[in-house]
C-alpha cells in the first residue's frame, strides 16, 4: 500500500498583512549587498602577498569578471529608468 502526502499550500487563515514589495526588497537587497561586501572582504584577502602569489594577468580576470556582472547589474536597475524617455525636442 503507497500513502499519499498532502501538502497544504499556505492560504494563511491568520489575518496577517503581507509584506509591501518594498519591505521584500529592502529586506532581500540588504542582505545581498552585506554578502557581497563580505565577498569583496575575503578577495581582498588574496592580494596579501605574504600568502598568496599571482601574476597581473590573473589579477585583470578577476577584475574583468567583477566589472562585467557590475554593468549587468546596473544596467539592470538603469532600464527601468529609461524606459519612459521617449523623443523629445
Amino acid at each position: 500500500m503507497i500513502k499519499t502526502m498532502a501538502f497544504k499550500f499556505n492560504k494563511s487563515k491568520d489575518k496577517t498583512p503581507r509584506e509591501s514589495k518594498e519591505e521584500r526588497f529592502k529586506k532581500v537587497a540588504g542582505r545581498r549587498v552585506q554578502n557581497i561586501l563580505n565577498q569583496m572582504r575575503l578577495l581582498r584577502n588574496c592580494s596579501n602577498r605574504g600568502n598568496y602569489s599571482y601574476n597581473e594577468e590573473q589579477v585583470n580576470k578577476i577584475f574583468k569578471a567583477v566589472d562585467e556582472q557590475w554593468k549587468h547589474v546596473k544596467s539592470d536597475f538603469n532600464k527601468h529608468k529609461n524606459k519612459h524617455s521617449g523623443f523629445s525636442l
